[in-house]
């Protein structure tokens, strides 16, 4: 629980933000006007909590739900905002989602990824062994070839025999 009253209410930008979003263009708020609504705010979410608390309460639980506010809105004869709440509560799940798909995707595709560069790892580290092997074993028979350089030397060179 909060220590000060102080430490409950909004924070003053937040209510800034939403009164200018909630006006028309010109209007002015004062700072007296803003404090008050954000007392206001501070209590009415207050008030919704404890009663959502005593609904979940009702059922045995401790944990508050989106139906434990929606029916403490109805006991609060809040009922006009019922429907905007659960508007915007299913817009958000929708946004969860749509990021929890994102993030999916993401992650597999970088898992993706780093197989794919294991792989060509892998390949390549096999390429280097089997070319020093069939090198090792051209050399270990004494088979050289004579092989022109490019700055015009020879030079003995072992010829791998497939």
């Amino acid at each position: 629980m909060a220590e000060r009253p102080e430490d409950l209410n909004l924070p003053m930008a937040v209510v800034t933000r939403i009164t200018k979003e909630a006006l028309p263009d010109g209007c002015m708020v004062s700072k007296e006007a803003r404090l008050a609504l954000s007392k206001a705010a501070s209590v009415f979410v207050l008030y919704a909590t404890s009663c959502a608390n005593t609904v979940a309460q009702k059922s045995k639980r401790k944990t508050l739900t989106a139906p434990d506010v929606f029916t403490a809105m109805e006991e609060m004869e809040f009922e006009t905002f019922l429907e905007p709440l659960r508007d915007s509560l299913e817009a958000y799940r929708k946004e969860q989602g749509q990021m929890k798909e994102r993030k999916a995707a993401k992650k597999k595709e970088k898992e993706e990824k780093e197989a794919a560069e294991r792989a060509l790892k892998d390949a390549t580290k096999e390429s280097e062994s089997l070319v020093t092997s069939e090198l090792a074993q051209t050399v270990e028979n004494g088979e050289t070839e004579e092989v022109a350089m490019e700055d015009g030397t020879e030079s003995d060179v072992p010829q791998v025999i497939e």
